[in-house]
């Protein structure tokens, strides 16, 4: 397979970060009697909401700006007077970790419209292609830009042609990084490159993680091509440094791993990814140039990055790892997922581009250090390999800015499905356990029509799906400790609206039934 291939792989996976939607009210394809007063979007994880627009039954759309945040959950104030009718609540947040997630819900006033409203795709191919072009591009500034200024001064400190190529490449990262800023802000509202020196399309990108990421990273390129351009060699080595560690330090602020739990594991474990890619990969050039030159600073340098090297791999390979089984979780998830594949495709090039490096270090290194000539151009030649394979795996790491990792995806299938049932006898906040299909768990916790708790001598669930003509079948609920109700190992077997119903035996005169429709993932 190819690096397009990979890329392809990446924008045609599905788009969105690791916040997942687990569940609406009203719910998705529902026909509720009356207009509602509220809207609710429960998610995997907390968000803040970018955009929110009702479209109406006749095409017209308002901009809903009355929410609060509670937990997982965005509730938002619904606009007076809507008609009957399909209605769409099109939506569109950003998670912990900096990545955008859109989507749409579909609900009906009385009936559904003849015609539904038309919805126009949002998502640009063109802003895909440049947001996975400019995280490129990031990725070599800091591991090849500001990791040769270090590997120039600490390693190589005669190489000038290495220092010009350095500052070419801080100089191009500089502004691709700041434009990225507007890149992730056009990604985050689902607009087109039309909207991209609209104000509101940056201060939504900087008010992410990655904003912070793109302020520090820009601090981390400025201090490198300054220790670049000083002529002091003990400042330039103490700035190198120093945008080394802010580099790395500007990975650790965004991203999927970045965002997992335990974030005291996966923060410090990206820092140390990144920052001993940064001292490998950086020497990789100012090397081939002094084999190369073969000047008196040549052997001295490669002896010290013989030395330490070894050290970096292991740190950055349990790092690695570490993020990998965080992420991934279940092995199976490696080929079912878009994450998995493109993990898998990393680590194919990253196992020849340890074999390389391996024979070079353990094939060629001493042959050179005993000013072996023939040695020398072999070990030249096969560090531009090195390099090459590197932009392969920056190309494919850059794809993971499109999927979602296994482990959100499961965060998401676990959880419940909810619906509140209100009537003026009784109600219930209903929820299925996880809220797919398969075996679930149903709790229900019970109030009269004042929200006050609701003692109930027996309780039964009622499950049926008219569509797939399944008709009621009947679960008895057991009462916990906690005060809800409990049915578990209820079998729902197929996805979609299911009518859920409440048989309350309130004493033994009175019985309430009261009920909702709720939606099962598949």
């Amino acid at each position: 397979m190819t690096l397009s291939v990979f890329f392809w792989l990446a924008l045609t996976s599905l788009v969105s970060a690791h916040a997942s939607l687990t569940g609406t009210e009203p719910a998705d394809g529902s026909v509720v009697d009356t207009a509602p007063q509220s809207f609710s979007l429960s998610f995997s994880e907390p968000v803040s909401p970018l955009t929110l627009k009702l479209i109406r039954p006749d095409g017209s759309a308002s901009v809903l700006t009355d929410f609060a945040l509670h937990d997982q959950t965005v509730k938002i104030v619904a606009p007076n007077k809507l008609d009957d009718g399909t209605h769409v609540l099109t939506w569109r947040v950003v998670s912990s970790d900096g990545h955008p997630v859109g989507g749409s819900v579909i609900f009906s006033i009385g009936a559904a419209s003849a015609a539904p409203p038309e919805l126009t795709e949002t998502s640009d191919l063109k802003v895909s292609t440049a947001v996975w072009l400019a995280k490129l591009i990031l990725y070599i500034t800091l591991f090849i830009g500001i990791g040769g200024a270090f590997a120039v001064y600490w390693l190589w400190p005669a190489q000038r042609p290495a220092r010009r190529l350095m500052q070419a490449i801080l100089s191009i990262g500089f502004v691709v990084t700041a434009l990225s800023l507007g890149l992730q802000g056009l990604d985050a509202l689902g607009v087109g490159f039309a909207d991209f020196f609209d104000l509101s399309v940056w201060e939504t990108a900087y008010n992410t993680s990655y904003g912070q990421t793109v302020i520090l990273l820009l601090f981390a390129i400025i201090v490198a091509f300054i220790a670049l351009s000083v002529s002091s060699k003990k400042t330039a080595k103490f700035l190198s440094l120093i945008a080394v560690i802010a580099g790395a330090g500007a990975l650790a602020l965004s991203g999927h791993a970045s965002a997992a739990e335990p974030q005291w594991l996966t923060r410090p474990a990206v820092f140390f990814h990144a920052l001993t890619i940064t001292l490998w990969v950086g020497a990789l050039i100012p090397l081939s140039t002094a084999l190369y030159r073969n000047n008196s600073d040549t052997i001295d340098g490669l002896r010290r990055f013989s030395s330490f090297i070894p050290y970096a791999l292991l740190i950055l390979i349990i790092a690695g790892v570490t993020l990998a089984v965080i992420q991934v979780q279940q092995p199976l998830a490696l080929l079912e997922t878009a994450y998995g594949q493109l993990l898998l495709a990393k680590l194919a090039v990253l196992f020849v581009l340890f074999l390389l490096a391996a024979y070079n270090r353990w094939k060629l290194t001493e042959p050179v250090v005993k000013n072996d000539s023939t040695a020398r151009k072999k070990l030249a030649r096969a560090i531009i390999v090195e390099t090459l394979l590197v932009l392969v795996i920056f190309g494919i790491a850059s794809g993971w800015r499109f999927t979602p990792p296994p482990r959100s995806i499961a965060i998401a299938a676990a959880q419940p499905a909810t619906v509140h049932i209100h009537t003026d006898k009784a109600m219930a906040d209903v929820a299925v356990t996880p809220g797919r299909t398969g075996s679930v768990v149903v709790s229900a916790v019970l109030m009269d029509g004042d929200f006050a708790a609701l003692e109930a001598q027996e309780v039964t669930f009622v499950f049926s799906n008219p569509v797939a003509g399944i008709e009621p079948f009947r679960r008895k609920a057991v009462k916990t400790e906690n005060g809800s109700w409990e049915a578990t190992d209820v079998l729902l077997p197929l996805a979609g609206t299911w009518k859920i119903r409440l048989d309350i035996l309130i004493n033994d005169f009175e019985l309430a039934r009261i009920e909702e429709n709720i939606q099962i993932r598949p």
